[in-house]
């Protein structure tokens, strides 16, 4: 067995399930602001994502550490140009999670405003970073060969191009469809039927966007014939999307929106075959999926673990999904919640706080 392939495989299938998971968070992270006009509407939108945005981030940590594990490689050259990029997901990522635990702590109309503010802008950020980084995989990267080593030699503006900005836009596009559909499939009432309106607007955007990029992304940078299977595939999800939302069928809109996303990952590790990191300075200079790769030994321990561990997580997450399935309502959310902030002690104050 070719573990190296199988293990680029499933560092596909890990991107696709995080992206796939994480992109309605973020896209109900996007809208906080613009769609919910009171505080009940907010955090009927929170509570759609309460039980699952933390372990939808389970697969981000995951596919980190397989590509850690098994393209030691590629994780250091990958990381040493993403550097900056990747430091400002992280702590979009951060600033997110304090936004969802800590609005709650205090019962004060300011301090929740800040937080979901923070939240809306901790969503947007990752949305477009993670497009702009993908598309540098699908363009290449000015590697070169120094000394026997691969080395980045671009600075951090080498990764802006109009084809990653394009990038980052799709996947900002196709979290935010993302996100109106979840909330159109997971709410009731007034968020409900806004969030179907906006769904049918944001889906023909997507469409139209994904589909300049994706086409980019074959004809420009594609020298492989089976990466136009994944864009044909997106391209017939979004286009049902599209009749979906505009029929009010939003569980079929979700998923295909869902398949567009995976296909787009698809397409992405099709178009870098049988590179992980293309170079755009030489394409001998490009670093492959085997030259990569750790040993087979290690592979091996990952694969027996992956087999155990992932039917596992899995059948976990699927029961979760299960449990909370229900519609939310304003009826699920009740009175003022936190501390009032007069029963909250300044931080360096002398005396009791007032009752």
């Amino acid at each position: 067995m070719d573990l190296p392939l199988l293990w680029f495989l499933l560092l596909a299938v890990l991107w696709t399930g995080y992206l796939v998971l994480e992109g309605f968070d973020f896209g109900v992270g996007m809208l906080l602001k613009p769609l919910a006009r009171n505080e009940t509407e907010r955090r009927v939108m929170l509570r759609s994502i309460g039980p699952l945005w933390d372990g939808n981030e389970v697969w981000l940590l995951t596919a980190g550490g397989a590509t850690f594990a098994a393209f030691p490689e590629w994780y250091a050259t990958m990381f040493s140009g993403f550097y900056l990029a990747l430091l400002l997901i992280l702590l979009a990522l951060i600033v997110r999670i304090c936004a969802i635990e800590w609005r709650v702590k205090i019962d004060d109309p300011i301090w929740r405003n800040r937080w979901d503010w923070a939240h809306t802008i901790g969503a947007w950020v990752p949305s477009v970073l993670w497009g702009v980084a993908f598309a540098n995989l699908v363009q290449g990267m000015q590697i070169e060969v120094v000394d026997g080593s691969r080395q980045l030699t671009g600075g951090f503006f080498s990764l802006i191009t109009p084809f990653t900005l394009l990038g980052g836009v799709t996947t900002a596009v196709l979290f935010l469809t993302h996100g109106a559909v979840f909330l159109a499939l997971k709410t009731d009432g007034d968020v409900r039927e806004r969030a179907g309106r906006l769904a049918k607007r944001l889906a023909v955007v997507s469409l139209l966007v994904a589909a300049v990029w994706a086409v980019w992304a074959q004809l420009a940078f594609s020298a492989n014939a089976f990466s136009w299977l994944p864009l044909v595939i997106a391209a017939l999800a979004l286009v049902g999307v599209v009749i979906a939302t505009r029929a009010g069928r939003e569980g079929w809109a979700f998923t295909l929106n869902a398949v567009a996303i995976a296909s787009a990952v698809a397409l992405i590790f099709a178009v870098m075959y049988p590179n992980v990191m293309p170079s755009s300075l030489n394409p001998a200079w490009s670093l492959s999926i085997h030259e990569a790769a750790s040993t087979t030994a290690t592979l091996q321990v990952m694969s027996v673990v992956a087999l155990i561990m992932v039917p596992i997580v899995l059948a976990y997450q699927g029961w979760t999904y299960w449990v909370f399935r229900q519609r939310l309502t304003a009826s699920h959310v009740g009175g003022p919640v936190g501390l009032h902030p007069t029963r909250i002690r300044a931080f360096g104050g002398s005396g009791p706080a007032a009752p």
